[in-house]
């Protein structure tokens, strides 16, 4: 079988990551494969098309990529297969993503959202992200690598290091843990919160939010530590193994691919219990999902042509649609403090998550787990019909 992989190159993006870490997993299980950008009008892309003549062409994106990781491939006679992220909602291309024999979403939540907004349940299966156990594994507490990067960071040995990433971390629930943190300080005072985000102008609005948040609460600002770098994931392995606890109860999960990359370098994630986080951590042996305490829901949204349409306009929706969680403040709190307080617990549980992650999440057995989907739903059917396709809506 020969297999193209379409998706954002030589970035350190969960999509970029989620494809590298396929296309080694199908060349591991002995796959000609081959990669380039998912964007249309590449010479490249062009003459994968043409000259490598792939059986199937598999896209890493979220469905408002549909005109390039389906509707480009079917015009040239081949079989596109999506590996879906959530964004939201699905506000275009149903006909489209009805009529294909396999679409992959990357966790159960994500699947629903799918079927919640008009496409068929009969041709939606799941296949995780994987991660690779070369770069995120566990590594001792004394290696002098970790030392030295809590060393830079001002976490003392003594004190209990958290640790949330994102592309800002307000989506990641760093505010519900700042509230969280509030309550348990008085009974366990040594700790430093580290976060990780990307610069951009809702990163930057939402620091400021935490800012605030931060003096409104009463704690020591000198307690947050922010970092803003774009790291390799070489080094993020570092700092997931420099922190004692992976904290991350976001507000909208897809998957959790940091998380997931946490428990395979042997960190107990408090997390929440709805979205992709079901999917990756056993509640109380890998860590903890906390309660959902309300959800966010919308009666109407604006659609762009940017996502398919002629014009910008605004849908209302019938039933309104769930678009946020917050997690339960009390019970974030009631975790952290058990996991600060009992480092054999902390052990425990991340020696637990490194197995799971391991057993469950390394990127060969994800690719096999695709190559498995792609025999049983894809090989030997038939190309729609262009006619039921469209371009725009």
């Amino acid at each position: 079988m020969k297999i193209l992989l379409l998706y954002p190159p030589l970035e350190l993006d969960g999509q970029s990551l989620q494809g590298q870490y396929l296309h080694k997993g199908l060349e591991e299980n002995g796959i000609e494969v081959m990669a380039c950008d998912r964007s249309n009008d590449m010479i490249q892309k062009e003459w994968a098309y043409k000259h490598f003549k792939p059986d199937v062409v598999i896209g890493v994106g979220f469905w408002g990529n549909t005109p390039e990781l389906i509707i480009d491939p079917l015009k040239n006679n081949l079989q596109p297969i999506p590996w879906f992220n959530a964004d939201g909602w699905v506000a275009n291309y149903h006909d489209t993503l009805n009529n294909l024999p396999l679409l992959v979403a990357t966790s159960n939540w994500v699947k629903s959202t799918y079927i919640r907004d008009g496409i068929k349940e009969d041709n939606i299966q799941v296949c995780p992200i994987g991660f690779d156990p070369n770069i995120f594994y566990p590594r001792p507490k004394n290696d002098p690598g970790i030392k030295k990067v809590r060393e830079l960071l001002g976490v003392k040995d003594d004190e209990i290091m958290l640790f949330t990433a994102g592309g800002y971390v307000t989506s990641k629930g760093a505010q519900e843990m700042f509230q969280a943190l509030a309550k348990i300080s008085g009974t366990f005072p040594k700790w430093k919160y580290v976060l990780k985000f990307w610069e951009s102008p809702s990163s930057n609005n939402h620091c400021i939010e935490e800012e605030k948040l931060i003096e409104q609460l009463g704690l020591n600002r000198d307690n947050f530590i922010y970092l803003s770098e774009k790291f390799s994931p070489e080094f993020m392995a570092l700092l997931l193994n420099a922190c004692d606890i992976y904290a991350a109860p976001s507000r909208l999960e897809g998957f959790g691919m940091i998380q997931l990359e946490a428990m395979a370098c042997g960190k107990p994630v408090i997390s929440i219990n709805v979205g992709g986080p079901k999917d990756t951590i056993i509640h109380e042996k890998t860590g903890f999902l906390v309660n959902v305490e309300y959800e966010i829901k919308l009666d109407k949204e604006w659609v762009y042509p940017h996502m398919g349409f002629k014009t910008k306009h605004q849908i209302e929706f019938p039933v309104p649609k769930t678009f946020a969680y917050r997690a339960n403040i009390n019970q974030l709190a009631e975790y952290t403090l058990q996991l600060m307080e009992n480092p054999v617990l902390r052990e425990k549980m991340g020696k637990d998550a490194a197995e799971h992650a391991l057993k469950n999440f390394h990127y060969k057995t994800v690719a096999k787990k695709m190559l498995e989907l792609i025999e049983k739903h894809v090989i030997n059917s038939k190309l729609p019909e262009m006619s039921k396709f469209e371009d725009v809506d």
